[in-house]
């Protein structure tokens, strides 16, 4: 296995930190049919959910676990269309999920506290965005 696909697991699982289907929905973008358009439905709309003052905690437990669980699936997928061992790749991608979801949060809270909370959210948008991008580049 190549550096470059722990290097690039681990970037998707920050993207996953942040928005947890945007990874799925970016290497979704090579399927056809309905897998690409469900991943892209269920991004657009975590996106749009995340503004929402009825958005849960992403450091609950069960969400927590969530994006931790879709980062390293998300590393592992990214590591099998590379033609690499999955563990490690799933195992970066999870850890670096964990850990975005933590400074998002952190993150999130600086600017509720200092009245940026939206324009702080759709930076976290890009940021998620741009990192999924770049981790599944060809």
């Amino acid at each position: 296995m190549t550096d470059s696909v722990l290097l690039r697991s681990a970037i998707l699982g920050a993207s996953a930190g942040a928005r947890s289907m945007t990874p799925l929905a970016r290497l979704a973008l090579r399927n056809r049919g309905w897998i690409r358009v469900a991943a892209g439905a269920a991004a657009l709309g975590e996106i749009v959910f995340d503004k929402s003052r009825k958005a849960p905690s992403r450091l609950a437990p069960a969400l927590l676990g969530g994006r931790v669980l879709l980062g390293a699936f998300a590393g592992a997928a990214l590591a099998r269309r590379r033609g690499a061992a999955m563990l490690a790749p799933a195992v970066v991608a999870g850890l670096a999920a964990a850990g975005a979801s933590y400074a998002g949060a952190r993150w999130r809270s600086y600017a509720q506290d200092h009245d940026f909370a939206i324009p702080a959210a759709v930076a976290e948008d890009a940021a998620a965005i741009g990192l999924a991008y770049a981790s599944s580049r060809d």
